[in-house]
């Protein structure tokens, strides 16, 4: 979540912590969080046809299309879809709703949801539309925030562009109650380096930047500083049998349509 940022002279998309932007210091941290998803699950998208399902500002499409046969992008945002075309032209991409995805049924062979599903109200039909344009045997890759560690203790979730917030029980039961069956489930956790910047900010880097998002306060200059200085590799990306999935930040799922 994020402070609102101008658009850049560079055509970059305005940040308004709808979406995640690359490039800008202040986003870095969660930027590469959401990177590093995409970075280790590319290579499951290696030589077939993708979906990505709520691309964004589409760094990601095209990050997935050096791996995979072809990649279409979806979002429901005009500027996004434009932005994408513009920057990424690897990347197909059209604007639609995403519980109405316009594409044949059994047309791809992975749908990737990377930080989506918790912008949509309804979460089953986006899910029914990810089976439906999957062949036998596709996957579906999601990751969402763990509601447990991103909004804990909240009715309603931080994130004032995010409708429902789940857990990983919450996230499976929505994905095999959808048809699919589940592979185990993964978390991303902060490793050495972003321990070691937890202690320097109180406790949490997480809760020092948006205590600046939400009330608007300047960035000291160590914060900034370990902020811009994230990288993806900074992140572990562990199975829940390595550690408990409830203590995750992100939660990652790779499921597969029968």
């Amino acid at each position: 979540m994020s402070a609102f940022v101008p658009d850049a002279d560079d055509g970059s998309l305005p940040l308004t912590g709808e979406r995640t932007i690359p490039g800008l210091a202040e986003e870095n941290y969660w930027f590469r969080r959401h990177e590093v998803v995409y970075l280790r699950l590319s290579s499951v998208c290696a030589g077939r046809d993708v979906l990505e399902a709520g691309c964004g500002e589409g760094y990601g499409a095209d990050l997935i299309a050096s791996a995979a046969r072809r990649v279409i992008a979806v979002d429901y945002d005009a500027a996004a879809v434009a932005h994408v075309r513009a920057r990424y032209p690897q990347v197909q991409v059209l604007a639609a709703d995403l519980t109405s995805l316009p594409l044949l049924a059994a047309s791809v062979d992975v749908v990737v949801g990377f930080q989506v599903i918790e912008h949509l109200w309804d979460q089953p039909q986006f899910v029914t539309e990810c089976s439906r344009v999957l062949r036998p045997g596709g996957l579906l890759l999601m990751s969402t925030p763990n509601r447990i560690t991103f909004s804990p203790g909240r009715d309603t979730p931080v994130n004032p562009f995010h409708t429902r917030e789940l857990n990983a029980a919450e996230l499976a039961e929505l994905l095999t109650d959808g048809g699919f069956r589940m592979q185990p489930m993964s978390g991303v956790f902060h490793g050495i380096r972003l321990q070691g910047m937890d202690a320097r900010h109180g406790g949490s880097i997480i809760d020092a930047q948006i205590e600046r998002a939400l009330t608007d306060a300047p960035w000291p200059d160590d914060l900034l500083a370990d902020v811009a200085a994230v990288g993806s590799d900074d992140f572990d990306l562990l199975d829940a049998c390595e550690r408990n999935i409830d203590e995750s930040l992100d939660l990652v799922a790779i499921a597969e349509r029968p």
